[in-house]
C-alpha cells in the first residue's frame, strides 16, 4: 500500500490542530516581510490541506499540490466551505507544473523529508524556483538528522476513539533513511476493526546537501532557523526551517 492511501482518512485526527495553527501564523508572518508582495502561495505537498485552508483564510490565493489522491480528497473536503478555496492539485513534487508564477511557496511538516533521492529533490528545488517570481520566497521544513537517527528502533502510538496507529521506525545509517511501519487500525460502523498497514520514507538531509541544492536551483539567499523561529538552530533541534529567495 502507497504512502497514505489507509493513513489520509484518519490523519488529522492523529494531529493535533493547535500546531498546524502556530505554523500557519509562523508562516505568515514571514510572509508579510517578503520583498515582493504575496497575493498568490504555492502549498507544495500540502497533505490534507489543513495549512493551505488556514492561509486561505487569511486571504491568500493558494495552490496547493500533492502526490496522494486520498489526501488530496480530505483537502476538498475540508476546503468546501471556504469563500475562495484552495485549488487542489494532483502533482509529485519534482514533476511540480504550474499555469503561472506564485508571489511565494510554502511545504511544512517534513514533506520534503519524503524525497529520499538527491535528483528528486534537485528537481523539486529547481521547479519551484521556476515557478517563484523573482524575488519570492520559500519556505519550508525538514525534520533534522538528529531527530530521525534518534528515531531508529522506537515504537510510537496514536490513539483517539475512531482510530489506533502504531509507528515502527529503522534509521539507515548507509542510506540516512528513516523507515516508518505503520499499523493502522480504524473502527467501522457496526463496531468491528479494520487493519492497513503502510511504510513510509524520510532521508535525513544534512544542512550542506539542503544548502548546496537550493543554490543549484537559484536560491541566492538561505536563512536557516531553529522550527518556528528566528534563532538559529541548537545541536538537538528536530526541525529546521529555511527561508529562501
Amino acid at each position: 500500500m502507497s504512502p497514505y492511501e489507509a493513513l489520509a482518512a484518519g490523519y488529522d485526527g492523529l494531529m493535533a490542530d493547535g500546531a498546524y495553527r502556530r505554523r500557519a501564523a509562523f508562516l505568515a508572518r514571514r510572509l508579510k516581510k517578503s520583498p515582493v508582495p504575496v497575493e498568490t502561495v504555492l502549498d507544495l505537498a500540502c497533505g490534507t490541506g489543513t495549512v493551505s485552508c488556514l492561509l486561505a483564510k487569511r486571504g491568500y490565493e493558494v495552490l496547493a499540490t500533492d502526490g496522494s489522491e486520498e489526501m488530496l480528497t480530505q483537502a476538498a473536503a475540508k476546503a468546501r466551505d471556504l469563500d475562495r478555496p484552495p485549488l487542489f492539485l494532483l502533482q509529485d513534487m519534482p514533476r511540480l507544473r504550474l499555469a503561472r508564477p506564485v508571489d511565494a511557496a510554502v511545504s511544512t511538516l517534513d514533506s520534503l523529508n519524503y524525497l529520499t533521492a538527491e535528483r528528486d529533490l534537485r528537481e523539486t528545488f529547481r521547479r519551484v524556483r521556476r515557478w517563484l517570481k523573482p524575488g519570492g520566497l520559500f519556505l519550508f521544513d525538514v525534520n533534522t538528522p538528529y531527530k530521525l537517527r534518534r528515531m531508529d528502533r522506537q515504537l510510537y502510538m496514536d490513539e483517539t476513539e475512531e482510530s489506533f496507529c502504531v509507528w515502527r521506525t529503522f534509521f539507515s545509517e548507509k542510506k540516512q533513511v528513516c523507515t516508518y511501519q505503520v499499523d493502522l487500525f480504524r473502527l467501522l460502523p457496526g463496531g468491528t476493526w479494520d487493519r492497513s498497514f503502510e511504510e513510509h520514507r524520510e532521508r535525513a538531509w544534512s544542512e550542506e546537501a539542503l544548502r548546496e541544492a537550493l543554490g543549484e536551483a537559484g536560491f541566492s539567499s538561505v536563512r536557516l532557523t531553529g522550527d518556528l523561529t528566528d534563532r538559529p538552530p541548537r545541536p538537538d533541534e528536530d526541525r529546521w526551517q529555511f527561508e529562501c529567495s
